[in-house]
């Protein structure tokens, strides 16, 4: 009798506890909850602790309330000027509304594809309405602002608030890039042989004037020369007239010493009588005979 009542009290035990685990649920910090009766949504539980429902006939459901990401695919973008772009963006939003969140969207995941495709299309929209140079002027954030208040606008209808939304990378596509590197390059190539074709007509310009400028300088000399030397030999041979004209015997006396410099070098023999008449100023400096 004793057993089967301690069985029966063990039974009550194991139930009550059961029930009373099943009438209980905990909201974590960072999560919130949404109470279910049937699938009906009762309340939204957002404070963290120690909660409690009807057991067996209610359920919760939980929610993340922190800050989350939104990271669609990149897509390619036509431009204004009909250039195409790779642009990868991004949003970051927050679930207030649990319960408007589970009517639009049932998980996480049907909410980034939709959300994300939304995301997408306000892009596309509004970076199509520019050029590809605005792209990395202020513009771009007053783009990045106009996006981000089309979502702001379409997010209560999920019951999530958009924190920020930003255009993360905008890249050329693999053949369009290619294809503005090598138009790039041509433009340097061309640019490089107009400033190498400037630089040999300049260079032959200096050059020509160079050159005409040292044949002037050289005729200046030479004419320069010729009258200086011109002038030199008039002054010499006036010289020599006036010496010439007042002692004979002196010109005589200049005229052997010069033949006597020209006559006689290192390099030079000659046998020659004393008395030669080439040799006479060594006997004498008036030129006449040694007695």
């Amino acid at each position: 009798m004793n057993k089967v009542f301690l069985a029966i009290i063990g039974v009550v035990v194991i139930a009550g506890g059961i029930v009373a685990y099943g009438t209980m649920f905990t909201v974590h910090q960072a999560s919130q909850a949404l109470v279910l009766q049937f699938g009906n949504p009762i309340r939204i539980e957002r404070e963290p602790g120690l909660k409690f429902k009807l057991p067996f006939v209610q359920n919760v459901e939980y929610f993340d309330r922190r800050i989350l990401d939104l990271d669609p695919s990149p897509q390619e973008v036509i431009l204004q000027d009909q250039k195409r772009v790779n642009v990868d963006s991004f949003a970051r939003y927050r679930i207030v509304d649990p319960l408007e969140f589970r009517k639009k969207v049932s998980t996480d995941i049907e909410f980034r594809a939709v959300f994300g495709g939304r995301l997408n299309s306000a892009v596309r929209a509004e970076v199509g309405k520019v050029l590809l140079g605005d792209m990395l002027t202020a513009k771009r954030a007053d783009v990045m602002h106009l996006i981000s208040e089309q979502l702001k606008g379409q997010a209560p209808d999920f019951g999530v608030e958009v924190i920020d939304v930003r255009i993360g990378r905008t890249d050329l596509p693999g053949t369009t890039s290619q294809a503005v590197y090598n138009r790039m390059r041509s433009s340097r190539v061309a640019q490089a042989a107009e400033l190498r074709a400037k630089g040999e007509e300049e260079k032959t310009k200096i050059q020509a004037g160079a050159d005409r400028e040292r044949t002037v300088i050289l005729a200046n000399a030479q004419k320069e020369a010729e009258i200086a030397r011109g002038q030199g030999e008039g002054a010499r041979t006036a010289i020599l007239n006036s010496a010439f004209g007042r002692d004979p015997g002196f010109f005589g006396f200049y005229r052997t010493m010069e033949a006597y410099g020209k006559a006689f070098d290192k390099d030079t023999s000659l046998v020659l009588s004393p008395s030669s008449d080439f040799m006479r100023f060594f006997g004498a400096a008036s030129g006449g005979k040694q007695r």
